[in-house]
C-alpha cells in the first residue's frame, strides 16, 4: 500500500495486530550560529533544523484521524512543523515505548531520519533533504 497521507498510515497500522505509532512532533528553528543566507532562508520558510518538542505512542485504535491528532496536539503542546512517526511491531512493554521514543528523539536531533516517515501538518509525506 503506497502511503499518500497520515490517514493511509494509520489505515495500515490498524491492519496490524498489536502495533503501536510512535509520534514525534517537532518545529523549525534556526541552527545557532546561523549564517545571514541561512537567515534569510529561514525567515522565507525553508531550512533551518527540526527540534523535537513533544512524542507519544498511540495505538491506531485510539486516533480516529489526522484531524482528530492534530486537534489533540494542538491541546497538548506548541506548534509544531513535521510529525515523525514510526511503528513499533507486537505487544511492548511501557519500557520498550519509551527507549523507542528516545531514540527516535535522539535520531531527530541528530538528522538521521531515514527510517521515520515524516507528514507535515496537513497530514501529508514530507520529503526531507
Amino acid at each position: 500500500m503506497t502511503i499518500a497521507s497520515f490517514d493511509d498510515l494509520l489505515q495500515q497500522a490498524r491492519a496490524e495486530a498489536d502495533q503501536r505509532l510512535l509520534l514525534v512532533f517537532t518545529a523549525a528553528e534556526l541552527p545557532d550560529h546561523a549564517t545571514p543566507a541561512q537567515r534569510a532562508a529561514f525567515e522565507a520558510g525553508e531550512g533551518g533544523t527540526l527540534a523535537p518538542l513533544m512524542c507519544v505512542d498511540k495505538a491506531p485504535a485510539e486516533l480516529a484521524s489526522f484531524a482528530a491528532l492534530v486537534e489533540e496536539s494542538r491541546r497538548a503542546g506548541p506548534d509544531w512543523a513535521v510529525l515523525f512517526t514510526a511503528a513499533l511491531p507486537g505487544p511492548a512493554a511501557t519500557a520498550d515505548i519509551e527507549a523507542a521514543l528516545q531514540r527516535m528523539v535522539d535520531s531527530i536531533k541528530t538528522g538521521d531520519v531515514e527510517a521515520f516517515l515524516p507528514f507535515n501538518r496537513q497530514g501529508e509525506p514530507v520529503l526531507l533533504g
